[in-house]
């Protein structure tokens, strides 16, 4: 008789984690699960992010999943097994899946800091993730919002002040540190990059509330404004100078991001779910197309699977290696990265959309699983890196050997020093 791991590894991929520390926070994540998917519609009409699911995870140790055991957390390094993690939430709601997602990248990138960065690097990091393993929810502000950019500027006193506005702010609304992209304004120096990290009651820090998206909308993804944010030097943690062309970076946007992959897995599963029990349910035999979707249904969510793992087990390998050029393990890393993402980004909506097919009329209404999943299946393609554009600049500059900065945030970056001068 088949075992279940043999059915598992015979079904494509992302059904279990492959590491202990895995397997364990995926047991922790599973206690809350009811609470989540109870809460999903609700939310999601609302408009309103599940504050007391995150703060019930924080108390069980889910928002330390990705710290080190050594400063608390649960332990989990594994990018292929964060990605189950995340896709098992997933099917129950997608939104939350995404606020997990936040606080996991926070947890694998600052794993690197705490391990390979410099000495102050090191201790920031460690302060960071010993309070994500006490239960704090820390987010990120990438964007900045159109109105300009992010910077800091000396405050005289060897320390920061930070003044900018970021936008699409995942978990913000409960987050107790912020964890923010910006970059550096010294008088003859050149920009640099930098991510400074700051106190939800920082003076001068105000998060707003003007959330209402089309999908995720329980996600608490929103605007944060920065005025004059005093910061100490120690809480500063600075990155490469602005226009300084490198693929090593390429490294910790991999890690940072391509767990999200599973967050798409997981509203491809529930969707394909949900159809084919409205199927199963109905009498007499289905007609043939009915047949041919659910096939087909069933033979892209197998190869969604199998490329999205095959690219976190190719980013996990090379995310351990350190021992080569770490320009090309950068791009190694990315690369399969990309195919995966743009293949995903495609493939969802259109499982989710054969779904909704299925299923029929009743699930064009507000209040069925499959509409909101439907708007949630689209979100994955405005998320960097790449959103499609920039996905597409990649792929084909890699392929055809064109000169290109790889990047993203160094040309983001590039371009708004470029536009003030």
């Amino acid at each position: 008789m088949l075992t279940d791991t043999v059915i598992h590894k015979a079904s494509g991929a992302l059904h279990q984690p492959v590491t202990d520390e895995g397997r364990a926070l995926l047991d922790l994540v599973d206690e809350h699960l009811p609470a989540v998917r109870a809460g999903a519609a609700e939310h999601d009409r609302a408009g309103t992010l599940p504050a007391e699911v995150i703060e019930a995870y924080g108390r069980n140790g889910v928002l330390g999943g990705t710290v080190p055991a050594e400063l608390g957390g649960v332990g989990v390094r594994s990018l292929y097994d964060v990605a189950v993690v995340l896709s098992r939430i997933a099917e129950a709601d997608a939104s939350t899946a995404l606020v997990l997602h936040a606080q996991f990248s926070r947890g694998l990138t600052f794993q690197y800091e705490w391990k390979h960065g410099s000495p102050a690097a090191s201790e920031l990091a460690a302060r960071v993730l010993k309070l994500m393993a006490a239960g704090d929810p820390v987010c990120g502000g990438v964007k900045d919002h159109h109105s300009g950019v992010t910077t800091l500027t000396p405050d005289g006193s060897g320390g920061w002040l930070l003044n900018g506005r970021k936008t699409l702010v995942t978990m913000a609304q409960v987050a107790r540190h912020v964890i923010v992209s910006a970059e550096t304004r010294v008088d003859g120096e050149p920009h640099r990059l930098a991510a400074p990290v700051l106190a939800r009651d920082t003076p001068g820090m105000t998060v707003l509330d003007n959330w209402d998206g089309l999908g995720m909308r329980a996600s608490g993804t929103v605007d944060i404004v920065f005025e004059n944010c005093r910061l100490p030097d120690e809480n500063v943690l600075l990155r490469g100078v602005v226009g300084a062309r490198s693929d090593v970076g390429l490294a910790g946007q991999t890690v940072s991001s391509c767990t999200n992959l599973g967050v798409y897995v997981g509203i491809a599963q529930a969707a394909r779910d949900i159809a084919v029990a409205a199927v199963a349910r109905r009498r007499g035999t289905p007609a043939a197309a009915v047949r041919t979707l659910v096939a087909e249904i069933d033979t892209r969510l197998y190869a969604l699977r199998a490329t999205v793992g095959s690219a976190l087990s190719n980013a996990d390998i090379a995310n351990v290696d350190l021992s080569g050029d770490l320009a090309e393990r950068g791009r190694l890393m990315m690369l399969p990265f990309q195919y995966a993402k743009q293949h995903a980004n495609k493939v969802v909506p259109e499982i989710v959309g054969d779904c909704v097919t299925l299923v029929g009329g009743a699930s064009y209404t507000a209040a069925h699983p499959l509409a909101r999943l439907y708007r949630d299946a689209r979100a994955g393609s405005f998320m960097q890196p790449y959103t499609y554009p920039d996905g597409v600049d990649y792929l084909s500059a890699q392929a055809l050997g064109l000169d290109h900065d790889s990047n993203y945030m160094n040309v983001r970056a590039a371009r708004s020093a470029e536009a003030t001068r």
